[in-house]
This record gives structure tokens, sequence and C-alpha cells, in this order.
């Protein structure tokens, strides 16, 4: 069997193991932050940082859900990099967006924050921030899901196929996460441009 064909295998394989219900869970809870006023703040490092900045366009745009992402200021990211350090990058550019109980920490990681391991602990101590001041948490993570998917109230854990392709699958999979939630039908708020061509 080609490279190929065994990658898109696992990709079908994936897919009938990710629960859907967990997904229509994030959706709901989701729709209450908008309901509620509340904002999503999208946090990921490397491809997740890539995937924030996407998805804050898509959830403003599509879902009118106020969204943003510290990474993409770069100017204040490598500020607060440089003068802080970059575990405490994203945990203070939070509390200067003043998080609140209303709003949703939302992690694109493959690994979702490790401690111990010293992993993504400016997304770790983020998550601790949103936990001390009752935001609510989702995110799309791989392996085991880490610290996001012990605090999470929502979470998808990609299940883990082929040790050789976690990272590519996980984030593959955050793209498909994220963009079946704008489609969503309690989420979706404004067509999207070739939905709307005749």
């Amino acid at each position: 069997m080609s490279f190929s064909k065994e990658y898109l295998n696992e990709c079908i394989e994936i897919c009938n193991r990710i629960d859907p219900e967990k997904i229509e869970k994030m959706a709901s809870l989701i729709n209450s932050i908008r309901d509620n006023d509340g904002r999503i703040f999208f946090l990921g490092v490397g491809g997740g940082a890539g995937h924030a900045g996407h998805a804050v366009n898509d959830f403003r745009k599509i879902c009118s859900i106020e969204s943003y992402a510290p990474t993409d200021n770069v100017s204040e990211l490598t500020a607060r990099v440089n003068d802080d350090g970059w575990d405490t990058s994203y945990v203070n550019w939070l509390k200067g967006s003043k998080l609140s109980k209303k709003d949703l920490l939302f992690v694109f990681s493959v690994g979702g924050g490790n401690l111990e391991k010293n992993i993504s602990v400016n997304i770790l101590k983020s998550l601790q921030l949103g936990v001390e001041r009752g935001s609510k948490i989702c995110g799309v993570v791989g392996r085991d899901g880490g610290y996001t998917a012990q605090v999470a109230d929502a979470c998808i854990v990609v299940p883990t196929v082929n040790e050789a392709n976690i990272t590519p699958h996980t984030e593959a999979f955050q793209a498909i996460v994220w963009h079946l939630l704008v489609a969503h039908p309690i989420l979706l708020a404004n067509e999207m441009k070739w939905e709307s061509v005749k």
C-alpha cells in the first residue's frame, strides 16, 4: 500500500472514531458564549498559532462572535516575549484583555500542555488563569490531550492511529473540527461566499 493510501485510510479511521456528540457539546457551549456577549480567545503555538488566526477570522465573520488570538499582533507578542518571557506571554496578554467568566479559551495544541515536561507552558498558564477566572475552555488536541483535556469543558482528543503521524493528523483535524463548528446551524450567522453564489 502506498504512503498516501495508508495516510488517507488513517484519516478515515480518525473520522470514524471522533465522537460527534462531543462536537455538538462544543457547539452548544460556544453558542452560549455568544448569547452572553462573551469572547473567544484562540490559543496555539506553531501550526496551532496559524489555526488560531484563521479561526478568529471564521468565528468573527461567519458566526458573529468576538474573537481574538495573542499571536495575531506580532509587535505585542514579541514585546511580551522579550520583556516577560515566553512562558507568561499569553497569560499576561489575557490579563490585559480582562479575561472573564463570560469568555472562552479555545486551544489548538498537539500535546495540550504539560508542566512536568515543560511543553507549551504558555498555553498551560493561560488555562490556569481561565480556570481561576471561571472561563469556559475548549480544545482540539492530540495524544492524551495533556492539561487542556484535564480542564476543558469540551475537548476533542484526536485519536492516535499511527504514532508516526500524531502531529499532522492532529493539526489537520483541528481545522476539520473548527470548520464544522462555524458551519453548524446553531453557530452559522452569515452565509459564506461560495454558498451564496448561485
